[in-house]
């Protein structure tokens, strides 16, 4: 009976002591809320005591919100120690050596059926599913996070020099990781059997023209670095994985190049077959990187930022 007035009476006081802050924090909390949103997060925080509830979210989250965590996401992976930084880029690299193998075996299978349209739906089924384990491990892959280390730095929280590092730290990560998964793809290769598809994939990466490699690695960028911001809008679990399925299967449906996806089947085709040239694959990573980096960088943190936080600015 006692319980309830008592309740009352430490929220009250709690609620109290959060509306009187100092002169310097009130204003330090006025110069945040620079947005529609960031006033009504600010009203909350002065209007409500804040409790912590841990739940799935099942709610559509506020634009603004969503940039904001996005925003706390990317410094947080920028402030990152080398050593955790390097070990988790490695373990992505290494993963998505598993998309490489399901899409060589299913080229395998169903090249000599002669069958355009079923060769091209069974790669793009089964090319999501490394993405999904690398993604959902937690591991540091370059073109998921290649947007989300952009938002700091045009929020103006963090620089271009931290920005740079994580970069380079996380691509030379990832393509030592996808060496070492091509070269264990190899040698298992006699349990595999995906030698015929390992070649047919490794002409889709050097047989085309410097342009086409560029818009297709893009394309891919673009369309990874959506899937980043689409796992930060929804909840936990079966959604996330569903968005980084339609997005990685539009990859594999439109034959687009993925750069550390690519660099295993670019390394494992050098491996086993003598039509391939050191030259032809460093220009197919070299792009590949160039354009999951501008896919993602410009198309969606520069896209995502300016029209969500620059249009709600007050």
């Amino acid at each position: 009976m006692n319980m309830a007035p008592s309740k009352k009476k430490d929220s009250h006081a709690d609620k109290s002591a959060h509306q009187h802050l100092s002169g310097k924090e009130d204003k330090r909390f006025k110069e945040k809320a620079k947005t529609e949103r960031g006033v009504e997060r600010q009203n909350e925080d002065d209007d409500y005591v804040p409790v912590i509830i841990k739940r799935t979210d099942e709610s559509i989250r506020h634009p603004d919100d969503a940039l904001e965590g996005a925003t706390d996401e990317g410094l947080e992976q920028l402030q990152r120690p080398f050593l955790s930084l390097v070990l988790s880029s490695v373990g992505a690299g290494l993963i998505l050596g598993f998309t490489a193998m399901a899409v060589a075996v299913m080229a395998t299978l169903t090249s000599s059926l002669e069958q355009p349209l079923l060769n091209r739906l069974s790669m793009a089924i089964v090319y999501p599913l490394g993405f999904i384990i690398c993604i959902m491990s937690g591991t540091q892959l370059f073109t998921e996070h290649t947007a989300t280390a952009v938002y700091p730095l045009l929020a103006g929280k963090a620089g271009v020099k931290k920005l740079l590092r994580l970069w380079l730290v996380v691509i030379v990560g990832n393509e030592i990781g996808a060496f070492f998964s091509a070269t264990l793809l190899v040698l298992a290769d006699d349990v595999i059997m995906a030698r015929d598809g390992y070649i047919l994939i490794g002409h889709h990466l050097v047989d085309h023209s410097t342009v086409s490699l560029l818009i297709s690695s893009l394309l891919a960028g673009w369309l990874m670095a959506l899937g980043g911001w689409l796992i930060m809008v929804t909840s936990p679990a079966l959604s996330q994985m569903a968005c980084i399925f339609i997005v990685t299967f539009l990859i594999g449906l439109g034959g687009l190049h993925h750069s550390i996806a690519g660099s295993v089947e670019m390394f494992i085709a050098l491996f086993i077959s003598d039509q391939f040239t050191f030259q032809q694959g460093l220009r197919f990573i070299s792009l590949a990187i160039i354009g999951n980096l501008l896919g993602g960088s410009i198309f969606v943190a520069g896209f995502n930022y300016s029209h969500i936080r620059k249009t709600q600015q007050i």
